[in-house]
């Protein structure tokens, strides 16, 4: 659909489709899609035509799926290993073990989780522990996007927390320190923010009720965005930074928002009665 919500055109007729992932030019659309009786890596082209399968049954259970900065690769989790293979499906390589994959903004490395955060080069060789603690819970690494940082999630403290640190893993930070959730850290396109979920603001019915928050890199001017009582969450931001799109239960079912990124103007883009989630914006 646009960014306001008009035009919106299906793609794919199979059942069970999801998880989109733009290339980076925005001319491909990689998915996962049962269509074939089992979980599969599938590539087409923006308009939903040429639709592709990837990978085949040996690779079943996927739960993550990347494209290089390049547009050249695609990385994917499954069987609790790391996979790295041409756009086109061949050259299919198992990196390691682990979960969880993000590509360096250069398309030089690639981060990892197993129980700790790693890095690695792209061939799978050089890894490195960086979180390299006694606490389990170190996941979801993501890389600020000149690639100087990584931000993640830990349970070090006894709950979840956004943490920053070097690439090197070194000057590791608590950056939301409280007793509440806080997950699922995504930096702004210039990288002076990031947009977070959090329930330190209270439950619903004894429910985690999780809202969007947004915070400068340092952990500093952490300012509520959503304020419903309903689920809200999985916030990415607009290509110019300037919006945010998220997922929000409060119309009784999953629909995709759109807000201003001080949370302003926020609207209901998708309006159906079905869920809607899992958002993503085309790159310019």
């Amino acid at each position: 659909m646009n960014g306001d919500g008009s035009n919106q055109i299906k793609l794919t007729d199979e059942s069970s489709n999801g998880f989109p992932v733009y290339s980076p030019n925005g001319s491909k659309i990689a998915f996962i899609s049962l269509r074939s009786g089992t979980p599969a890596i599938w590539i087409m082209n923006n308009d939903g035509s040429d639709q592709i399968i990837l990978t085949d049954v040996s690779h079943a259970d996927i739960t993550h799926h990347k494209f290089s900065p390049d547009g050249l690769k695609i990385a994917f989790v499954s069987n609790h290993s790391i996979h790295i293979m041409n756009v086109d499906g061949s050259n299919l390589k198992k990196l390691t073990e682990g979960s969880s994959c993000e590509f360096s903004p250069d398309g030089t490395k690639i981060t990892f989780c197993s129980s700790d955060i790693y890095i690695m080069e792209i061939d799978g060789s050089n890894k490195i522990n960086l979180t390299n603690n006694l606490y389990f819970g170190d996941d979801s690494p993501i890389f600020s996007p000149n690639g100087d940082k990584i931000a993640f999630k830990s349970k070090r403290d006894g709950d979840n927390e956004i943490f920053i640190m070097n690439i090197d893993g070194s000057d590791q930070t608590n950056l939301t320190n409280n007793q509440f959730e806080d997950k699922t850290p995504v930096f702004s396109p210039d990288g002076s923010k990031i947009a977070f979920m959090s329930i330190r603001d209270g439950n619903l019915d004894d429910v985690l009720r999780y809202e969007v928050y947004i915070m400068s890199i340092d952990g500093s001017n952490q300012m509520r965005l959503t304020n419903n009582d309903f689920w809200e969450g999985y916030p990415i931001f607009s290509p110019d930074g300037l919006k945010i799109a998220f997922a929000s239960g409060r119309d009784g079912n999953w629909e995709v928002y759109i807000m201003d990124n001080d949370g302003n103007n926020q609207i209901n883009l998708s309006k159906n009665k079905s869920s809607d989630e899992e958002a993503v914006f085309q790159p310019h």
